[in-house]
């Protein structure tokens, strides 16, 4: 009996080892959700006025953006780093109501997603943003009229460029994590996913020292990104903080529960909304 108990713990162990070095081998490709695209035009998704541009990133990768320039010189521009899934062509919505306010808008693309070239990291990603706020200076548009909008996997981005700085006039995040560890504890509490995970977007540790008005948009019922991870962030920001968490919102949607008026209020109380 003995003898089979030990036989039937060490296969137990033999597939949670082989377990293991699947989590570590494929994780980049479980972390991120690829979207290969090709793009659609924006004039197909109701975004027409927007056009595409060409960002170089330090690693020497081309990559498609959509830009559109403010209503006016002073006005901010909202670049929106995008979640896991899909392309910017899927954000729509958002830039619509953003542009309808007057103010600019720069659709960031990963690379491996929309058809671009690369594949994601956290490195790469880093590079993908600050190749997108380049872009954006080159435009004329100062830090101080940025405003960074990062969707869930977005929110790690966006917190780490304005914690390198310059930073920009405000933050705005959308289901966005405490860290990607953290997320891929609770989705994998079988494994040592703390020892393992390369990429680890570790935007808590970052807000201590990071004083920029912040506005934390998560729906009570996100599946995906738990909504105590939003609050956790809201609480270790030292700046302005306001917070909008819906009953009804999910992940990423909650631009359909009332998000789009709560963000134009919180800029016009804390970004210059005409220069």
């Amino acid at each position: 009996m003995i003898e089979v108990l030990a036989t039937g713990a060490l296969g137990l162990l033999i597939l949670w080892l082989l377990a293991v070095g699947l989590l570590l081998a494929y994780q980049r490709k479980l972390q991120y959700r690829t979207a290969p695209g090709p793009l659609p035009n924006p004039d197909e998704v109701g975004v027409p006025e927007m056009i595409p541009v060409t960002t170089r990133t330090e690693d020497g990768l081309d990559l498609v953006a959509w830009y559109r320039a403010a209503a006016s010189e002073g006005a901010p521009t909202v670049v929106l780093f995008h979640g896991n899934a899909g392309h910017i062509g899927d954000r729509e919505r958002k830039a619509r109501f953003i542009l309808d306010a007057g103010l600019g808008v720069l659709l960031v693309e990963w690379r491996g997603y929309g058809g671009n070239p690369g594949e994601p990291s956290e490195s790469g990603l880093l590079a993908d943003g600050r190749a997108a706020l380049a872009f954006l200076r080159g435009q004329g548009v100062s830090p101080d009229r940025w405003v960074f909008f990062g969707e869930s996997l977005g929110s790690g981005v966006a917190f780490k460029l304005a914690a390198e700085g310059p930073a920009p006039a405000a933050i705005v995040t959308e289901g966005a994590f405490t860290s990607a560890v953290d997320v891929g504890v609770r989705r994998y509490p079988l494994f040592p996913v703390r020892f393992l995970m390369k990429d680890r977007f570790d935007s808590l540790s970052l807000l201590p020292g990071l004083a920029t008005p912040l506005l934390v948009l998560h729906g009570q019922k996100d599946r995906v990104v738990p909504p105590d991870m939003g609050l956790r962030l809201a609480t270790a920001s030292p700046g302005p903080v306001e917070t909008f968490f819906p009953s009804e919102g999910g992940h990423v949607d909650l631009f359909d529960h009332g998000a789009g008026p709560i963000l134009l209020t919180f800029l016009k109380r804390y970004v210059s909304m005409d220069g």
